[in-house]
């Protein structure tokens, strides 16, 4: 890369000054929390992470507040206010209306931070963010994992499981640590889980890269830090989230051809990607069955087909506006009771974003939803491949920072067919700041 030019090198060291603000740090501790929800529930029980979450979000609104935000109609996003709404709304058909509240209300909270890092934070302030979050997941998951293999030597229940421990053998999901360190994975941090750090490690190296290239963290630590992504990323040896690296990968390239070639020699970037897409429903289409082999999964891709199933005959038993919004499916109504339960564990996700808002809220929702997702990637990729504006010449230098929406977008579009995470804690709140800020249209103004 070339050296920056003063503009840019001006703005990479105030990109720099603002980390330890008390905001930037607040803003680290919200994501932390929102991506390794599961480090907090397995150690202060569901409870005491509701207080957290809590505060997490009355923190976020008085920061909102206080910053006294004009609200412009046009620069907000249509869809996100059209998909709370009708989330809001389906209490009221909803089959389960005590745990749509609930739910909606789980909603709510998260995106009050999602608009938090949308209308506070530059996208140089989400990276900054972003980075140190992750940093803190992954350190925290490998000297976790490492304490289990040298002193544990076994593997570790959660200190606050949120059911009683059945006798005898236990299914692997049980485990918070399966002491699998030493023996090349799959191991899962202090989320629980080998696709949710899988995520987190496939989002980090997303932003480590961003952040080496553009030099706004020092070379060594972001070549340090890139490295520990990729390693956590081979010892949890997801396949779902291996696919969806590749199809980041995929989209990064387009985007920095359109780049390359200029917004006046397009066409052939969006053929060939149009064209892609195509082959790519058609590959599925009729070798899908095949497919899972090649990533290490079985057929049914671990139970997935079998939920997938399961979900669409639900979903047609109401299908314009849905059973009502629950987000978490609740096992404690139906009809989420037993409806995704494979060797003992009971699933409260579709293992599909998109399945899940059918479900939820019909095919009503799921158009909004659609809407939502599209319009955000649009405004991503834009971003993305034209130059930035801070004068009227169209003459700035690209950066890296640019890219960050348009890839964390990706990835969380090609996670969502096989996981209901962007509908959740960090893929939504991270949704709900794509979706803000782009509209917004200022990625670095503050």
């Amino acid at each position: 890369m070339t050296s920056p030019t003063p503009a840019l090198g001006a703005r990479i060291r105030a990109a720099r000054a603002v980390t330890g603000t008390g905001e930037s740090v607040f803003a680290a501790v919200l994501l932390f929390t929102l991506f390794a929800g599961e480090f907090w529930r397995n150690l202060i029980s569901w409870p005491g992470y509701f207080v957290l979450a809590a505060a997490l979000a009355v923190g976020s609104a008085i920061l909102v507040v206080r910053s006294r935000p004009v609200f412009r109609w046009r620069t907000f996003p249509k869809t996100l206010l059209v998909f709370l709404a009708l989330a809001v709304l389906s209490i009221a058909w909803s089959a389960y209306p005590g745990a749509s509240a609930l739910g909606v209300l789980a909603q709510l909270l998260t995106t009050i931070g999602g608009l938090f890092l949308g209308l506070r934070l530059s996208t140089a302030g989400l990276l900054n963010a972003l980075g140190n979050a992750f940093r803190w997941i992954l350190g925290l998951s490998l000297l976790f994992e490492f304490v289990v293999a040298v002193f544990v030597r076994q593997p570790v229940l959660p200190l606050t499981p949120v059911q009683a421990v059945p006798a005898g053998k236990l299914p692997s999901a049980f485990y918070w640590s399966r002491d699998l360190l030493f023996h090349g994975g799959p191991i899962q941090g202090i989320v629980g889980n080998s696709n949710l750090l899988a995520m987190i490690a496939l989002l980090a190296i997303v932003v480590f890269a961003i952040q080496r290239a553009d030099r706004t963290l020092r070379r060594g630590s972001a070549t340090s830090w890139l490295v520990v992504a990729v390693l956590m990323l081979a010892l949890t040896r997801s396949a779902t989230v291996i696919a969806a690296a590749l199809a980041t990968a995929v989209v990064l390239g387009f985007a920095l051809w359109a780049r390359r070639v200029g917004p006046e020699r397009r066409t052939p970037v969006y053929v060939v990607a149009a064209a892609l897409v195509a082959a790519t429903i058609v590959v599925v289409s009729v070798f899908g069955s095949r497919l899972p082999a090649l990533f290490g999964k079985s057929e049914d891709l671990t139970g997935r087909i079998d939920i997938w199933d399961a979900v669409i005959r639900l979903a047609q038993q109401r299908p314009v506006f849905g059973w009502g919004w629950v987000s978490y499916w609740a096992p404690w109504v139906k009809p989420f009771d037993g409806l995704a339960t494979r060797n003992g564990v009971e699933y409260l996700q579709a293992h599909n974003a998109w399945l899940d808002v059918w479900l939820q809220l019909g095919i009503v929702g799921l158009v909004v939803f659609i809407l939502l997702v599209l319009t955000t990637f649009g405004r991503s990729w834009f971003l993305a491949v034209d130059r930035p504006r801070w004068t009227v010449a169209d003459d700035q230098p690209y950066t890296a920072t640019t890219l960050l929406p348009l890839l964390l977008m990706a990835a969380l579009i090609a996670q969502s067919f096989a996981e209901s995470r962007m509908l959740i804690e960090g893929g939504w709140a991270l949704l709900v700041a794509i979706a803000v800020s782009t509209k917004r249209s200022v990625p670095d103004a503050r």
